[in-house]
């Protein structure tokens, strides 16, 4: 993953407040304070589930070298830059929804009860000899994995491969404006 999004950008995308220095570029983004991927350019996403709400993780993020959060509750840690959103998920859709949008390259849309990462991969070994493809990895097709399969284009790849599933209604129509297909 290769952003190059400033704070102030990122704020401005997600409706966020900036405390810290707002030019400070985020070139990854992450929602697991232990990943190896933390850096001074790592912006930790700290998402509240079921069962773990990310913002208890943010000081081990700090400790393992990040200075970037994007938090619904502010932190009080020295030397650290964040942004405050009401909802860290719904921020993080923005930012793909944003980032999607900066490609014009062909773009399938999977979907459907049974059989999205079959079709996906069969894709994949199919047009990865004329095409350089960014696909979902794995099953990453809920609210989040698509999220965090958009964030991974980059100015290289010439299609996309995103699967996208559904557990409730009205989740499709927060992931169609993020995958934006041509094709489907």
């Amino acid at each position: 993953m290769n952003l190059n999004y400033s704070l102030s950008k990122i704020a401005q995308i997600t409706n966020g407040v900036v405390k810290g220095d707002g030019e400070k570029e985020v070139q990854s983004i992450i929602i697991d304070s232990r990943s190896p991927k933390t850096g001074l350019n790592t912006l930790f996403i700290a998402l509240k589930g079921n069962k773990t709400n990310g913002h208890e993780y943010c000081e081990s993020f700090v400790k393992n070298g990040g200075q970037l959060l994007l938090v619904s509750e502010e932190k009080n840690i020295p030397n650290v830059n964040q942004i405050i959103v009401d909802n860290t998920l719904i921020a993080l859709q923005q930012i793909a929804t944003y980032h999607r949008q900066q490609f014009n390259i062909p773009v399938i849309g999977i979907t459907g009860s049974n059989g999205k990462t079959t079709v996906k991969e069969w894709l994949f070994h199919t047009l990865k000899k004329d095409f350089n493809i960014c696909r979902s990895p794995k099953s990453y097709n809920s609210q989040l994995g698509v999220s965090l399969s958009v964030l991974e284009l980059n100015s290289s790849h010439t299609l996309g491969i995103f699967e996208a599933g559904i557990s409730k209604v009205g989740e499709m129509e927060k992931l169609e404006p993020i995958i934006k297909p041509t094709i489907g």
